[in-house]
């Protein structure tokens, strides 16, 4: 008698410790899966360097690229997976053309675990015109944000990304990607234009790809660029200093 409840303790022990064994495992898992990131190159590396006339420094959020714009600031959440200072390049730019920038760092670089980080920038910064937008999974939840806090922002800008839900109608939104994009779902794009505004802007980089937004080599299953990173930035650049 006295084995056979041993043995039932036994088998209940384990039995309750299985579930702490499933999560640990999976836990493990996900911190495996979480550190496997595209790098920043030495380009990037080089955009978080201050020059005459942007100054760049890291904060609490991540990394304010300080122009001479003193009015206008865009929020901007990285892609999934991807070391936040990928896009050093294109944000310095932004920012020389008049917009400041906060570049958002993001818990374990996925965006969907920090998508109302953009709160925190707004208490630290005090602009008259803020605009919100990101790369890839950056970009969806960073309009995901925008359409719960609308009236906060001028601005959306999705960069091989779309939004998910309804978008205030008076918020411009824009999305780019680029013609040779090999990752971003042109169907869920397609099907997301119902949540834009009557007046947005959908603009196609001829020859750009999904990973020339930022600078951290090439992205598995996207498509071959048929312009340099630099210049797909610059029309970037162009496309979003244009809409203030």
């Amino acid at each position: 008698m006295k084995t056979i409840e041993s043995k039932y303790r036994k088998r209940r022990k384990l039995l309750l410790l299985l579930p702490v064994f499933v999560i640990a495992v999976l836990c493990m898992a996900f911190l495996v899966y979480a550190e496997q990131y595209y790098h920043a190159d030495e380009s990037a590396r080089d955009a978080l360097k201050s020059d005459g006339s942007v100054t760049v420094q890291q904060t609490e959020y991540g990394w304010l690229f300080d122009g001479p714009s003193g009015t206008a600031a865009l929020i901007f959440y990285p892609g999934g997976k991807v070391e936040e200072t990928a896009y050093a390049p294109l944000l310095h730019r932004i920012a020389e053309q008049g917009m400041d920038v906060c570049l958002v760092q993001m818990p374990f670089r996925l965006a969907v675990f920090g998508a109302n980080r953009a709160a925190q920038v707004m208490e630290q910064h005090n602009y008259a015109r803020w605009y919100i937008g990101g790369h890839s999974l950056g970009g969806a939840m960073a309009a995901s944000y925008a359409a719960a806090h609308g009236e906060q922002f001028s601005g959306v800008f999705m960069l091989a990304a779309y939004p998910t839900k309804p978008l205030d109608e008076n918020t411009r939104a824009v999305i780019i990607y680029g013609s040779e994009d090999g990752v971003l779902n042109r169907a869920r794009m397609e099907e997301a234009k119902q949540y834009l505004p009557d007046h947005s802007e959908i603009c196609v980089i001829e020859g750009g790809n999904h990973a020339q937004f930022g600078n951290y080599g090439i992205q598995a299953g996207d498509g071959e660029a048929g312009i340099p990173a630099e210049e797909q930035q610059r029309r970037t650049v162009e496309l979003i200093i244009g809409e203030q």
